[in-house]
């Protein structure tokens, strides 16, 4: 998927909304965990009640490879899931990769290729060697940690060294890679007061939110300071979503808490 057809998408649904479908066996339904696939079963209902209210979904992968390789297969019948019945939507695959050159081809091999995924998260501490390799798929794109939602983020990502932050100095590096215009980033929705700088920096490129909901991010601040021409943003919400209800309701019940968010992102489209 191209970035002109992800925001001609945004624009259709009048939603930035990607959900985490992060799936534990431990939170899901006790209905569910009879059947011959609990996690692709959850996964499927949670698809089927929002895919209209969506524009992204996005599997981290640790919950999935957790299960050996029966997880990894859940992680198969999702993507492949959606990309046959809903080739609109556009489909993250948070594995937060990175390593020497020939490995992250490989990396890059099994997400874009084997996996089709139109996106992967990838840890960008190892610098342009490591990324580059995403950024050799034709409309693939490669969305970068640049401040992430969780506590640690201050041990580095905000240190400042010869004057500048450090993920600052990962923006401005990032921008001069090969195939840099298929970058995206990762800022985290509890980093709100830092999107101005960020946006200063990567006016022009499409940021994934994560940490509305549960991990107590503002849409409102996160759209006042990050959103730009085209929106530029995919709001991510996992477990505020998909473990809206553990009982036979739990489809109906993301629904609901998907409308709320894509409800409140249409007002928030009105005004631009």
């Amino acid at each position: 998927m191209t970035t002109a057809q992800l925001v001609q998408e945004i624009k259709k649904k009048k939603s930035f909304l990607c959900i985490g479908l992060d799936v534990d066996l431990n939170k899901i339904p006790k209905h569910l965990i009879e059947a011959e696939d609990p996690i692709f079963e959850f996964n499927k209902a949670i698809i089927d009640a929002t895919h209209h209210l969506c524009v992204a979904y996005k599997p981290n992968t640790a919950f999935y490879e957790a299960y050996g390789i029966k997880g990894w297969q859940s992680l198969e019948k999702t993507i492949n899931y959606i990309n046959n019945n809903h080739p609109e939507i556009f489909t993250i695959a948070d594995a937060k990769r990175g390593d020497i050159g020939n490995t992250s081809s490989m990396y890059a091999k099994a997400f874009f290729e084997d996996l089709a995924f139109d996106s992967v998260t990838v840890a960008p501490y190892m610098g342009q060697d490591s990324v580059e390799p995403f950024l050799a798929f034709t409309n693939k794109h490669t969305i970068l940690l640049a401040l992430t939602s969780n506590q640690g983020a201050f041990d580095f990502q905000t240190k400042t060294i010869d004057g500048k932050e450090v993920y600052k100095q990962v923006l401005e590096t990032s921008k001069q890679w090969k195939n840099a215009e298929q970058l995206m980033y990762v800022v985290g929705a509890t980093k709100a007061e830092y999107l101005a700088d960020i946006r200063k920096i990567i006016p022009d490129s499409f940021l994934l939110v994560p940490g509305v909901g549960a991990q107590g991010g503002n849409l409102q601040d996160v759209c006042k300071y990050g959103m730009n021409n085209n929106v530029g943003l995919l709001i991510n919400s996992s477990r505020g979503i998909i473990y809206a209800s553990n009982d036979t309701d739990f489809a109906q019940a993301a629904a609901r808490k998907s409308q709320e968010l894509q409800e409140e992102m249409r007002s928030i489209l009105e005004l631009i």
